[in-house]
């Protein structure tokens, strides 16, 4: 993937159904939240994406993937860091209200760059 030098990779664990969904879309946008998901999250760097698509989405759906993907930098900045634990447990918390706009601003296409399956 080219990488533009005003964008930033973030980093996204999914299921199948997700990934599916994603790749109807034409690897270009997340799809919508559900009513019960208020905030849509990826993650900072791929190490803990990858704890996640192993550790919950795996086991949960029998596979797991770690997606990556770039985005306009100014754009990324609007939202704040959130740490939910560890030291690299960095994610993005972007209102699903939202999600739409934040799609708008990926820069190229999603990829799979890490696939879980459980054990």
């Amino acid at each position: 993937m080219r990488h533009d030098p005003a964008s930033i990779f973030l980093y996204r664990p999914v299921n199948q159904q997700e990934l599916d969904l994603i790749a109807a879309a034409g690897w270009t946008a997340f799809p919508l939240r559900r009513p019960e998901q208020s905030v849509f999250y990826p993650v900072l760097n791929e190490t803990y994406a990858a704890e996640i698509a192993h550790g919950w989405n795996a086991p949960a759906a029998g596979v797991g993937y770690v997606l990556r993907f770039a985005i306009d930098a100014d754009y990324a900045n609007t939202f704040p860091v959130q740490n939910v634990g560890g030291q690299d447990y960095d994610e993005l918390w972007v209102p699903a209200e939202e999600l739409a706009e934040f799609n708008s601003y990926i820069v190229g296409q999603i990829e799979v760059v890490g696939v879980f399956k459980a054990d």
